[in-house]
C-alpha cells in the first residue's frame, strides 16, 4: 500500500506501484510511471513523461523530467528514465529527452547531490558519484563507477569514461578518457585513478597495464599513440576500453 500525503497531488492517470512514501506537497502528473519502495520527500515535483524504477529517494525540492532547456524542443513526446536504487538529492532538476534521443537516462545506484542539473538525453550509468552543483549540458555521456566532484561544468555532447575521478571546479568541452584523474585549469590528465581502482578491486596488474597504455597513448598524436598501445601492449578488456574509446571520441579526449 502507498503512503500519500492528503497534501500532495498525484494526477489520475500516473501509474504507481506498491510501498510509495509520497510526501507533502509533492506533484505526480500524467503519464508518469512509479515503481516499489520509493520515498519522496516533501516538494517533490515528478513532472510528465517520468518512468522511475524501485528503491529511489528523492529528496526536498527534486525536480525529475523537467521541460528540456533547449530552444529546439517543440513539446514532442519524450521520457526521463531512472532506474534502481538512486539517491537524488536536494534541488536535483533532471529533464527529459528530446526529438534528438527521446530519453533521458539516469542508471542505477546512483548518488546525484544538491543542485545537480542533468539536461536533456544525457545518458548516465551505474554506481556515479555526482558532487554538489555540478551541471551535465545536453546529451553528455557518462559511463559506469565515475565520481565527478563538486561545481564541474560539462559541456555538450561530451563523453566521460568509466572509474574516472574528475576534481571539484573542472570545466570541460572535451571527452574524459576512462581510470584517469582530470583535474587543474585548463582541465587536462592527471595521471590515472589509482585509490579508485584499488577500491574497485583492480589487480596490480591491471592497473600496470592502464599506467602503460596512457603512457603510449599520450606519446605523439592520437593516432600513433593508439597505434603504439595495440602493437605493444596485450588486448585486455582494459586496454581495448582505453583504445575504442579515444577511436569513437567525435571532440577528442583530454590530454
Amino acid at each position: 500500500m502507498n503512503q500519500i500525503s492528503p497534501m500532495a497531488f498525484v494526477h489520475p492517470d500516473a501509474q504507481l506501484g506498491d510501498n510509495n512514501i509520497i510526501g507533502p506537497f509533492c506533484y505526480i502528473d500524467r503519464n508518469t510511471v512509479l515503481g516499489d519502495n520509493n520515498v519522496l520527500q516533501n516538494g517533490v515535483t515528478i513532472n510528465y513523461g517520468a518512468r522511475i524504477g524501485n528503491n529511489n529517494e528523492f529528496f526536498v525540492g527534486a525536480s525529475i523530467a523537467a521541460k528540456p532547456q533547449d530552444l529546439k524542443f517543440k513539446g514532442e513526446d519524450s521520457l526521463c528514465q531512472i532506474g534502481d536504487f538512486n539517491s537524488i538529492r536536494e534541488n536535483v532538476n533532471i529533464s527529459r529527452g528530446t526529438a534528438s534521443k527521446g530519453t533521458t537516462i539516469i542508471g542505477n545506484h546512483c548518488l546525484l547531490m544538491e543542485g545537480v542539473h542533468v539536461a536533456h538525453d544525457c545518458v548516465l550509468g551505474n554506481n556515479l558519484i555526482i558532487g554538489n552543483s555540478t551541471k551535465f549540458a545536453g546529451e553528455v555521456v557518462v559511463d559506469d563507477n565515475a565520481i565527478i566532484s563538486a561545481s564541474v561544468l560539462a559541456h555538450q555532447f561530451c563523453r566521460v569514461g568509466g572509474y574516472v575521478m574528475i576534481q571539484g571546479g573542472c570545466r570541460f568541452s572535451m571527452d574524459v578518457p576512462p581510470y584517469i584523474i582530470a583535474g587543474k585549469e585548463p582541465t587536462h590528465y592527471c595521471g590515472i585513478n589509482l585509490i579508485g581502482l584499488r577500491r574497485r578491486g583492480f589487480t596490480a596488474e591491471q592497473i600496470s597495464l592502464i599506467h602503460n597504455a596512457y603512457r603510449l597513448l599520450y606519446t605523439g598524436t592520437l593516432a600513433e599513440g593508439i597505434a603504439r598501445v595495440r602493437a605493444e601492449l596485450p588486448s585486455t578488456p582494459e586496454t581495448e576500453y582505453i583504445v575504442s574509446f579515444a577511436e569513437s571520441s567525435q571532440r577528442g579526449i583530454l590530454r
